[in-house]
């Protein structure tokens, strides 16, 4: 297949994220077809049944209903992007997708922000990787199932610990770590419990503890509060309720 023929990407959901991504494969040379809340799966699967790769690119809460609905031509060829992402959601409906932890902002009006390079594993990983280059965005590509874990957890410790912890301070992470590092460690410790649970397994803190802060340090001045953060507190405290987990200092920043 020469350049003139490369596959089509589709990607599902064409918000800040996903246009990015739309840039990075346009490129490359290949065609992308968007595919917005409103259109039909399963009619766009018909009219491109062979993508070179499917990205969904919606947000974590619409991700179950989008995978479920998910037609079978496509479940092989999926790229997930999304925040708060563990095996378990792809493992619920029998998926071995490619999964990029994504380490940089886009928001409207402004450029790409990279934090530290965005580590990818999967069958699709070099073809994405490939695709962020074009845009001067690093990336890298894992080849262990177990550092795909430890990104998805470094990830979702960093995220949920600076929205959280934001809703007490505000401020950028670079301030929340050096003036408030006591409270920090308490909503990591709780934080931990949660993601052991959803894992199903322990997980060593102090490691990732450590992998976030390399994190706070690739933008120190990044905004600690996003408009999603209150979501995301309730969420892990539903969480925490069904596990049957006490969480004193979560359960007071939402009181």
């Amino acid at each position: 297949m020469n350049d003139k023929q490369k596959a089509p990407v589709v990607i599902i959901g064409i918000g800040e994220i996903g246009s990015v991504m739309a840039r990075g494969f346009l490129r490359t040379g290949r065609s992308v077809i968007p595919v917005t809340r409103n259109m039909d799966l399963a009619q766009q699967a018909e009219l491109a049944p062979e993508p070179e790769a499917v990205i969904v690119a919606v947000g974590e809460t619409a991700l179950p209903e989008i995978l479920s609905n998910m037609p079978d031509v496509w479940k092989d060829r999926l790229i997930l992007i999304q925040n708060e992402l563990l095996p378990k959601d792809w493992q619920a409906f029998d998926l071995e997708p490619t999964v990029i932890s994504v380490w940089f902002e886009k928001k409207k009006g402004q450029d790409v922000k990279v934090v530290v390079p965005s580590p990818i594993y999967g069958q699709h990983a070099k073809l994405l990787a490939e695709a962020l280059a074009e845009l001067d965005i690093p990336t890298e590509v894992l080849t262990d199932y177990d550092q795909l874990v430890f990104e998805l957890l470094r990830k979702n410790y960093y995220i949920l610990t600076s929205n959280i912890a934001g809703l007490k301070y505000g401020g950028t992470v670079g301030e929340l770590w050096a003036n408030h590092q006591d409270f920090v460690g308490r909503i990591l410790a709780e934080i931990q419990q949660v993601q052991e649970y959803l894992l199903g397994e322990k997980i060593d803190n102090n490691a990732l503890t450590c992998a976030m802060l390399v994190a706070f340090e690739g933008d120190p001045d990044h905004g600690c509060m996003g408009r999603s953060a209150p979501a995301r507190l309730q969420r892990v405290l539903a969480i925490a309720e069904e596990a049957g987990l006490t969480l004193p200092t979560l359960e007071s920043l939402a009181s």
